[in-house]
């Protein structure tokens, strides 16, 4: 689904915020909120192109993708003991787990790190678990407790890459978005 009003508004400032900085590639998941919200902030970096990566996309839900996770977890007792007791190998029925996100996500992430020397302000526009999956491993965090970490909507984080570790300067930055209008909870 692309983003709605409020979603382009906070892609607008999340856009906005990080006008200044010095990218030299935006890399996007293909689907359309990712796509969407790296378009808005290409209009402050019109000389880069916006590169999909299919390694970006968002975790395979299989049967449950599109369904509200209430209901899922009403539906499915079992499926959401597992998921809340071992979240990082607890497959998603026809879909991924979150191990196979994180590494489809890393290897994707240090495939694109060899093209660019250690320095470069690289722009990634992805989804919640895939997001997700990279902080952990950058935090040195089991997947088991991804639910730790608080990465909002339009939120940014910087990874910074020191040799063979990714370490986390920033996460879940979310005062672009107040300084619009939007109430932080």
């Amino acid at each position: 689904m692309p983003l709605n009003e409020e979603g382009k508004n906070q892609a607008r400032a999340l856009a906005s915020v990080l006008k200044d900085e010095n990218f030299v590639a935006i890399y996007s998941s293909p689907l359309s909120r990712a796509l969407e919200t790296a378009g808005f902030i290409k209009e402050f970096h019109p000389s880069l192109a916006v590169t999909k990566e299919e390694g970006f996309i968002e975790m395979e839900l299989g049967e449950f993708d599109g369904m509200d996770a209430r209901l899922w977890a009403e539906q499915y007792p079992d499926f959401r003991k597992a998921w809340q007791e071992k979240p990082a190998t607890t497959r998603m029925p026809g879909g991924e787990n979150l191990e196979e996100v994180q590494d489809r996500a890393l290897n994707t992430l240090n495939r694109i790190l060899l093209q660019y020397p250690f320095g470069t302000a690289l722009l990634i526009c992805s989804h919640n678990f895939v997001l997700l999956s990279i902080l952990c491993h950058a935090l040195e965090i089991s997947l088991d407790r991804f639910r730790e970490i608080r990465k909002g909507t339009a939120s940014f984080s910087i990874i910074n890459r020191q040799a063979d570790r990714f370490m986390v300067e920033v996460m879940n930055e979310r005062a672009h978005l107040e300084k619009a209008g939007e109430k932080l909870g």
